[in-house]
């Protein structure tokens, strides 16, 4: 199948690496892979933050980013959900707005195109340690996309989830939330960092990479023996 690839900017300036493995996957399982490179943000911070002006602006770059013969796969659900649910009320009664809807209809995350699209469970991934899966909010609140990372994580040989499906509350990270109610964030990362120690957890799994990085920071900054990993990259073990 030919795809095409939504690198978010978070993954781009910061986990590099991630991007890479994502277009590996694809083409490891059989699939033409195009990227293009120009592509951007998709505005969502800008959105979240009432400059709709300039969300618009950047959304306008971002359809004609992609074309809308394939599907556009990303690997952040927390950019996807935006696209698919807030990015069209920028676009109402405009003359993108079927342009808009084309993309919305091709654009999926990397967990939904496996399962639900292409039904790859097993891509043979190999993964042997313990992991707690992080179902950020838009994902679970935008995006509705939550039992495809579970079905992929129980096709991985050696891996174990220990999930108690008791910790999915918000990890604190929310954007320029984390900037401005930087103790309330903490103590959310706090909380959600003792419930997976509690869990007996190696690692930290999840489908959005902002989170993990804010995950991660606490981590690092109270030398935690935890780690934090996107699920492309964890798909992408052998």
């Amino acid at each position: 199948m030919n795809v095409e690839v939504f690198i978010p900017c978070c993954v781009d300036q910061f986990t590099p690496q991630t991007a890479i493995n994502l277009i590996n996957l694809l083409e490891k399982l059989g699939h033409k892979v195009e990227y293009n490179d120009s592509q951007t943000c998709c505005g969502r911070l800008l959105y979240d933050n009432g400059n709709w002006e300039e969300a618009k602006e950047i959304g306008e770059k971002f359809i004609n980013d992609f074309s809308i013969r394939n599907y556009i796969v990303g690997c952040s659900t927390s950019c996807i959900g935006y696209v698919k649910n807030n990015m069209g009320k920028l676009f109402f009664n405009t003359s993108n707005h079927n342009l808009y809807k084309n993309i919305n209809d091709k654009i999926v995350d990397i967990t939904e195109f496996l399962v639900d699209i292409t039904h790859s469970l097993d891509v043979g991934a190999y993964f042997p340690h313990k992991v707690s899966i992080h179902y950020n909010c838009h994902s679970l609140n935008e995006y509705n996309l939550v039992e495809e990372t579970k079905l992929l994580l129980q096709n991985v040989r050696g891996l174990e989830i220990v999930s108690a499906n008791t910790n999915n509350f918000c990890c604190g990270y929310g954007g320029m939330f984390t900037l401005f109610n930087e103790p309330v964030s903490m103590a959310l990362a706090q909380k959600k960092i003792e419930q997976v120690i509690e869990e007996g957890a190696e690692y930290i799994v999840s489908t959005d990479q902002s989170c993990l990085l804010h995950l991660q920071t606490y981590i690092d900054k109270h030398k935690i023996n935890l780690k934090t990993i996107h699920i492309v990259d964890l798909l992408s073990q052998v």
